[in-house]
């Protein structure tokens, strides 16, 4: 194997297809590799192109694959043809130097009008993790993550929530909210260095199965004087379906990667109150179901198996 660099070009592509047919998830390979499950998310998207080293040699090690295998293409491909070199004198040299300075001054001259017209990355960005489904009545757990390149600027993070949808809990408080209009605003003074904002949001009893429910955000932040607002990415759709939030497939049970899942949601959510007790319930039945009259989920355990029978 070559001898590797300090930061190594990824394929997010590469990784994503390789944990797929593995059957791995996320939350395996984040553990194993040492990092968020956001991060191998990234990674995957090719948001983070370099990555360190080391973690290039444990992301082998978590999908199991030579890194060659997960890295980008070098490109090996040689030129077709040497060309012959020949000496430049007299009238071709001037002509020569000539053509390199103009291109040098042209250089120049993009790159002077590129920095002064070229806007200024956001001193904030924001992204948003939602789950992707949950019953009508029932609630559910939203996280944005927020990116802050400059420590000393205050900045406005606002969201958006579906019509007839409550936000109930957030932490930290949100400093204004209207519920009616589905609106809510926090403020963050600077050098607070809050790296995330997370709210519980219960959807309408109203709601139809199928429907989907659209967030939508911004951050506001002040750079150079100016405002300079950027939309929250990551997640802005969640679809009423008859499954509970933790149950990432659908299918009706909670497995145990699923409950780990959820239990980083959790962890990571400790300023506001989720029903850990009930969602314990339904991953030690083995199964659930939804009861549209209760509007709740409820255990379904396996019948016993009778003993078998005695041999004589």
């Amino acid at each position: 194997m070559r001898e590797l660099p300090l930061t190594i070009s990824i394929d997010g592509a590469a990784i994503r297809r390789i944990r797929e047919e593995k059957k791995l998830t996320q939350l395996y390979v984040a553990k194993v590799v040492g990092v968020t499950t956001d991060t191998i998310s990234r990674w995957e998207n090719n948001r983070y192109p370099t990555i360190k080293r080391e973690n290039v040699l444990r992301l082998g090690e978590a999908l199991e694959v030579p890194i060659e295998q997960i890295l980008q293409p070098a490109n090996d491909e040689a030129p077709s043809a040497v060309l012959e070199s020949k000496p430049v004198t007299g009238r071709r040299y001037r002509l020569v130097v000539g053509c390199i300075v103009f291109l040098i001054l042209v250089v120049l001259l993009l790159f002077n009008l590129y920095r002064k017209g070229a806007p200024l990355p956001p001193p904030v960005s924001a992204t948003r993790l939602l789950p992707g489904h949950s019953a009508p009545g029932n609630v559910v757990p939203v996280r944005v993550h927020l990116e802050i390149a400059a420590e000393d600027k205050g900045y406005i993070l606002r969201e958006h929530i579906p019509a007839g949808w409550k936000l109930i809990d957030a932490s930290p408080p949100p400093s204004s909210l209207d519920n009616e209009d589905g609106s809510a605003r926090w403020i963050v003074k600077p050098g607070e260095n809050r790296s995330v904002i997370t709210y519980l949001v219960r959807i309408d009893a109203q709601a139809s199965i199928g429907q989907q429910g659209v967030f939508r955000g911004e951050v506001v932040a002040s750079s150079e004087g100016q405002s300079a607002p950027s939309s929250v990415a990551g997640d802005g759709q969640l679809m009423v379906a008859p499954f509970l939030w933790a149950d990432l497939d659908s299918d009706g049970v909670i497995s145990d990667a699923e409950m780990l899942e959820a239990s980083d949601a959790v962890e990571e959510m400790s300023g506001v109150h989720i029903d850990w007790k009930h969602l314990e319930a339904l991953w030690d039945a083995g199964r659930y179901r939804w009861d549209a009259e209760k509007m709740q989920f409820l255990p379904v355990r396996a019948h016993a198996q009778p003993p078998p029978l005695l041999r004589h």
